[in-house]
This record gives C-alpha cells, structure tokens and sequence, in this order.
C-alpha cells in the first residue's frame, strides 16, 4: 500500500477553513493509503510562538483531527517534535540541499528579520517526509514547490552517495478544494486573527453559533445568480456557495443551479441546516477531546512511538550511508 505523510501546522483556533482545506481529506484518505498525519509544531517555531499556547494549540488541533473522524488505531497521529528523526534527517538535508534551491522557495522572499529556521524549513519538510520514505504526499497549489524540493533532494542524496535509497515522492492532487473566505469579508480570507469572530466558523463553536454566524454573514441584495460566472462581482455570494457546495460534496456549478433565482435570505436558511449538521458534531466531539487532555496526549505518545517504528531503522540506514559510526 501507498505511504502518505501529511503534516498541519498547530495554529489553534481552528476554523471552517482548515476542516475544508485539510482535515477533511485526512479523514477520506484514511481508508485508502497507510497513513501517517503529523501536527508539525517544529515548523510552527520558524515564527515566535508562546510555549504556553504553542502547548493549548496543539491538542486543540488532535482534538479536531479526531473529532472529524481520523482513527487513531489505523493511522499514526503525532506531534513532530516527539520524534528526533525529523531534526536529524533535516541537518543532513541541510548538507545535501544547494543555497541556490532555498533562495527561490516563497516562504523567504520579502520577510525582514526572519528566522534561519523560517529560510531552511523546507529541508525539515523534506525530512518530514521522507524519513518515512513517504511515496504521496497531499499537496495544494502552495505547497508544489515544498514538494518538488523533497524531490531534488533525494535525488541528490541517492546521487551523491550512489545508492537507490529515498523514494521520490509523488504529489497527490486533492482536486480543487473550497478556499473559504471571510463570512464579514468576501475578498479576504478566513483567518483565525481576524478580529471578528464573526468572520469564521470555529471548530469549537455550538450549533447555536454557526446558526447565527451564517444569519449575519455579509450578503448582497440581489437574487442568486443562474450560473457561476453570474458570481463574478460578488464575492459574499460565491464565498458562501462554495461553502454550500463542499459540506454538501457537490461541485460549485452543482450549488449555483440549486438556488438560482432565489434569494439570500433561503439561501442561508439551508445553508445553516447543512452546517449545523455537519459541524455540530464535530464541536461537540472535540470537546470532549479537549475536556480530557490526558487522553489527547496518550494517543499522540502512541502514535509517536509508531512514527518513531517507522523512521528509525530508515534512519539507521541513512547513518549507514552518510558514514556515521554507530553508537555501542
């Protein structure tokens, strides 16, 4: 079977936008590839993060991922930095990877004061990956440079030390996922730093308040458009379809045809319905998560100790290879 890697930053206050973007799909994956997720709070430090709520967000994020439905037992769920083979294999990444590929990576370009971890991250994530010899790894538009990065680079190791040893690891088109925007804002974002908790739907939030989030997002006067291109100029409307249209699994062209010609004020009467349905279990799940932090970190120290079956005898290999001595 296929071997995915998939890593989620820790950023706590979890919204819509993130349920859509990435644990959805962590959930759908789970039944198809061997499956290794990770909540990757070393990527999460190349930006000054408070310990304490570097700590809150990162059972926050495993109490989302199991709450929507990823199972545990089936996959290995952890924390990045519970398993040093990640750091190590990034040094070595560091050594084999060119100044010249990190130059041109975006995340870098026109950041002042930045960290040395912010420049070389894309190493660990190259490390993230391929210490479980990963052969798939899920990929949006943003990430395909990460990706073909983690490429190179085990071209050059495998070259460098003449062997066959790290797959090249193949992306795994997730198709075109919803990019939620802001229900006060059409044209920007979802974002957890948004000042108004109105902009989003929390993963914590009760039916009560998706219910009344949905009733006062932004809308326009006029009725709903026959067509998609009929959405050009209206960004509340397209925002909200595209909503409608992932927690329904219908394409947006699908939504758009639905509620032709009606007005927004039914239109978002069926579209709360449908997101009550959806998310209220998943709030009300996690926070049970949440209500008992021993158990969140009794199942990321298993999964950890299953990351670390995985990784380290590739690790000891790699050891092998580079020329390390071994310890007695």
């Amino acid at each position: 079977m296929n071997r995915i890697f998939s890593g989620i930053q820790p950023t706590g206050n979890l919204h819509l936008g993130n349920y859509l973007g990435a644990v959805r799909n962590w959930v759908r994956m789970q039944n198809e590839y061997e499956c290794i997720f990770c909540m990757v709070d070393l990527h999460a430090i190349t930006v000054w993060q408070d310990p304490a709520d570097l700590r809150k967000s990162t059972r926050e994020l495993a109490a989302a991922i199991l709450a929507a439905g990823v199972d545990p037992k089936k996959n290995t769920l952890f924390v990045q930095s519970q398993n040093p083979d990640h750091a190590q294999l990034a040094w070595i990444f560091n050594c084999v990877a060119r100044l010249g590929w990190l130059n041109r990576m975006t995340q870098f370009k026109d950041r002042e004061n930045a960290s040395v971890g912010l420049y070389a991250y894309p190493n660990l994530m190259s490390a993230d990956i391929l210490a479980y010899k990963a052969t798939h790894v899920p990929v949006g538009e943003d990430q395909k440079q990460h990706l073909e990065l983690a490429r190179d680079t085990a071209q050059k190791f495998n070259n460098d030390f003449k062997v066959d040893f790290f797959p090249l690891p193949e992306p795994l088109i997730q198709g075109a996922g919803a990019r939620v925007m802001s229900l006060r804002d059409g044209t920007k974002k979802m974002s957890k730093s948004d000042e108004s908790d109105y902009s989003r739907i929390n993963l914590t939030d009760d039916a009560d308040a998706i219910a009344l989030k949905f009733r006062k997002a932004k809308s326009d006067p006029d009725q709903l458009p026959d067509s998609v291109a009929g959405l050009e100029g209206r960004p509340e409307a397209s925002n909200l379809l595209g909503i409608y249209a992932a927690l329904s699994d219908r394409t947006k062209e699908e939504a758009v045809a639905e509620f032709a010609g009606k007005s927004f004020s039914e239109f978002k009467r069926d579209l709360t319905d449908l997101a009550v349905a959806v998310m209220a279990p998943i709030s009300t799940e996690m926070k049970r998560y949440l209500a008992d932090p021993a158990q969140i970190d009794a199942i990321l120290s298993e999964g950890a100790k299953r990351a670390r079956a995985i990784s380290s005898p590739i690790m000891g290999e790699v050891q092998e290879i580079v020329g390390f001595l071994k310890a007695n």
